[in-house]
């Protein structure tokens, strides 16, 4: 499991134009999952997710978590984090989970950021999604489950 977070000052997903999710502060993130991946696995990435201290306090320093900043997310599901490119110039996606375990998992994963954190939106599984976000610093982190859990 992958998550691409970047944090924000604003972000929102549009899906035929429509607005499906949208926030203020806090964090985007882009949510890939693998055939490997399972509940296990995203319960220790969202405990990574909601305690990254990447939100500055009264001094400067990065030293606050998204639940004690008062942050909110937006949670977008993006099987493309799991592109090979190792031949050739088009991707492969082989390594990218097949679609119903993928989008279980996603709604498993929303679901348990919604018992952490107040505000959580998301985008739609499998759409055409068109991401807008004002990334915060820029500060941009990539939590991978194969380091995350070994």
């Amino acid at each position: 499991m992958k998550f691409v977070i970047q944090r924000v000052t604003e972000a929102s997903c549009r899906v035929n134009g429509e607005i499906t999710g949208s926030i203020q502060q806090g964090f985007l993130v882009l949510i890939g999952v693998s055939d490997e991946d399972t509940r296990e696995i995203a319960d220790k990435m969202v405990k990574k997710l909601i305690g990254l201290r990447i939100f500055e306090d009264e001094a400067g320093k990065t030293n606050v978590s998204l639940k004690d900043a008062g942050g909110s997310l937006l949670l977008i599901s993006q099987f493309t984090l799991y592109a090979d490119c190792k031949k050739g110039n088009r991707p492969s996606f082989v390594h990218a989970g097949k679609p119903e375990l993928a989008k279980e998992l996603y709604e498993y994963i929303i679901q348990k950021c919604r018992l952490e954190v107040p505000v959580v939106e998301q985008g739609i599984f499998g759409a055409d999604m068109k991401i807008s976000l004002l990334n915060d610093g820029p500060f941009t982190i990539l939590l991978d489950s194969k380091e995350i859990c070994a």
